[in-house]
């Protein structure tokens, strides 16, 4: 499950929005949007992952937080 918020933050922190974002990883803005707010079962790719984690210098932990996070919510 994408950790969104983490995510935003780091764009926010080097100044990038979706606009560009989508644009570095080559996506549709469009695209972008359904993969952030996980629309439909969109899910970022490896290799978006990897383009990601390059950009912003991301740790391996970071990657992991903000990717592969799990949800706060228990089932009952």
């Amino acid at each position: 499950m994408l950790n969104k918020n983490k995510l935003e933050s780091v764009m926010k922190l080097n100044g990038d929005t979706g606009k560009t974002l989508s644009a570095y990883l080559g996506i549709a803005r469009s695209t972008f949007s359904a993969k952030l707010n996980e629309t439909n079962g969109s899910e970022f790719t490896q290799g978006e992952i990897s383009a990601i984690k390059e950009k912003y210098n991301l740790t391996a932990d970071d990657v992991v937080g903000i990717f592969f996070a799990k949800s706060v919510f228990k089932r009952h």
